[in-house]
Parts: C-alpha cells; structure tokens; sequence
C-alpha cells in the first residue's frame, strides 16, 4: 500500500475553489495521487539542477528554472 504525504481534503477544496459543485473522494483521490507524483518527480530535477551548481542546498532559483515554461 502506497503511504500519502498529503491528505486528499485539500485537493477537493482546491477543486471546489476553482468551479467544482461537488468532488467526490475517488476524484480528490486521484488528484492527490498526481500531485504527489509530479512534486516528486520534479524534486528530482531540482535537485539535480543544485547538485549540479556544486550545492546541497535547494535555492528559490532552482525551483524557478525547473519549472520555467520551455
């Protein structure tokens, strides 16, 4: 079994924010599941790009160049 980091609350209210009349906790599930799967795969780049300036240290920076649109 997969151990989430995130609950999947936030998810559905984020939805709801953005137009959602109802989420139901398959879809706030699912969200969640995504979510968590992209931010570890982009921590990944981003801690290559810091370990590739020479750093152990995550700087606003790298953040900013992995995710800058291409």
């Amino acid at each position: 079994m997969i151990e989430h980091k995130i609950s999947s609350a936030p998810f559905s209210r984020i939805l709801r924010n953005n137009g959602a009349e109802r989420v139901s906790d398959s879809a706030a599930k699912a969200m969640r599941d995504t979510i968590e799967e992209t931010a570890e795969n982009l921590s990944k780049e981003i801690i290559a790009v810091a370990r590739h300036a020479g750093r152990k240290t995550i700087k606003k920076e790298d953040i900013e160049l992995v995710t800058r649109p291409r």
